[in-house]
């Protein structure tokens, strides 16, 4: 299997996933079963489609082939005898018996498995879940992502992250919540939801771990998954700032790496390869919601983004205007990223020692401990003032954290850069 086959195939059941499992819990219910028996269908499309093609309709396939572990599931245990009636009831006679697997969808049942995501969305965010279990649940059925990798995002051991998500569908399972489109609470869900779009976005942009910079099915189902929200709720100003930071952001890939996936870095990229068009769509759209009022954090990090991207260089960028608007953002929500990304735009308008002292003031809290990209900017404050064994140091240590083949490469290069820097009095 060539590596251009085996992401094809990656790429297209990272898509399919949320569908699937969106279409199985509309027509059967059981949460917690459907989700395995899509696993189970995506596990046996790994082992297939790169052998034997992929099906000229693979959502027919994975639904096919998922709904079948559903009810060899049922078989296997009479005391269970009602769920498999119930089934049976629910799938038509035409996929039991005669549909072929690769038939070919109707379009607009494609189109409904599509929205199926969104309602996917709606049901992992229900407010009886805790807002920590709403995001974990549902990068984990709508994202994608592994119980590792999200476990990368909030910063939290694998296992706390494994017993949140079983918790989660718990009570899904006890509560009989429903796979429907809330009427009159949607707004509630709101917050976790952005969160969650924000993370998968993130997770596409730059993955946590693994041999490639990027997943870019993950970050393109986040944005589209974001204009569907944003087609709910047009007059949300804080999803259309999530639409627009995601737009801004996503505008940079393709100057991110090279062609044999080496990490280049914002100062160094070629901005005549950044996506002019994302980059348009996304400052009308900040531009459109920013003098409404009510201004979030998306919508100042959507403002940021937007500086950076409408200069013409990195020397051209109007770092005072990023330093106000990170001002704003610490006040508007605190953490400790936003504190380690404004300590950037510190050291770029006072002066490096300046955002080191912000740096160090982030070392004792907890939630940075083993992160890397406290170190990593850490190290670039430090090469910026001439600190060159310092920065080389904190370079390595880097490089020893993070979990990404092109960051680790990245660090250490630049680790190897700076012990090659002529010494300096300091």
């Amino acid at each position: 299997m060539t590596d251009a086959v085996r992401r094809r195939v990656e790429d297209l059941l990272r898509e399919l996933a949320p569908q699937v499992l969106g279409t199985l819990i509309g027509r059967y219910g059981q949460f917690g079963a459907c989700e395995d028996a899509t696993q189970e269908a995506l596990l046996k499309a790994v082992r297939h489609w790169p052998e034997d093609g992929i099906p000229q309709s693979p959502r027919g396939w994975l639904l096919t082939v998922a709904s079948r572990v559903l009810i060899d599931e049922s078989r296997s245990d009479s005391s269970r005898r009602r769920r498999e009636d119930a089934i049976f009831a629910a799938t038509p006679q035409s996929e039991l018996l005669a549909r072929p697997v690769d038939s070919i969808a109707d379009p607009g049942e494609a189109a409904a498995d599509r929205e199926d995501s969104l309602k996917l969305l709606f049901l992992c965010c229900h407010p009886s879940l805790s807002v920590p279990s709403q995001i974990a649940l549902t990068l984990r059925a709508v994202g994608g992502l592994t119980t590792a990798q999200i476990a990368a995002a909030f910063l939290v051991p694998e296992a706390t992250m494994a017993q949140r998500i079983s918790r989660a569908k718990a009570t899904i399972k006890s509560r009989g919540i429903r796979f429907e489109m809330p009427q009159g609470e949607a707004r509630e869900r709101l917050g976790a939801m952005r969160h969650v779009l924000y993370l998968i976005f993130n997770e596409g942009y730059t993955a946590s771990s693994g041999e490639d910079l990027t997943a870019p099915s993950m970050s393109d189902e986040a944005i589209r998954l974001t204009r569907l929200l944003r087609r709910l709720l047009p007059e949300d100003g804080e999803t259309a700032g999530l639409l627009a930071l995601m737009l801004l952001t996503d505008a940079r890939r393709p100057a991110r790496t090279l062609p044999d996936g080496t990490l280049v870095p914002l100062a160094e990229q070629d901005r005549t390869r950044w996506t002019r068009a994302s980059v348009a769509e996304g400052v009308a759209l900040i531009s459109e919601v920013l003098p409404r009022g009510a201004v979030g954090p998306y919508q100042l990090q959507a403002a940021i983004a937007a500086v950076h991207d409408e200069a013409p260089t990195m020397d051209d960028t109007d770092w005072p205007q990023i330093l106000g608007l990170y001002d704003l953002l610490e006040k508007t929500a605190p953490n400790p990223m936003t504190t380690l990304n404004r300590a950037v735009a510190v050291a770029m308008v006072h002066g490096p020692r300046a955002g080191l002292e912000l740096v160090a003031s982030l070392e004792s809290d907890s939630r940075m401990a083993r992160n890397h990209r406290l170190l990593a900017t850490r190290a670039h404050l430090r090469e910026l003032a001439g600190d060159h064994d310092g920065a080389a140091s904190d370079y390595l240590d880097a490089a020893r954290r993070t979990a990404s083949i092109p960051e680790r490469r990245y660090l250490a290069d630049r680790a190897l850069a700076q012990r090659e820097h002529p010494a300096t009095d300091q």
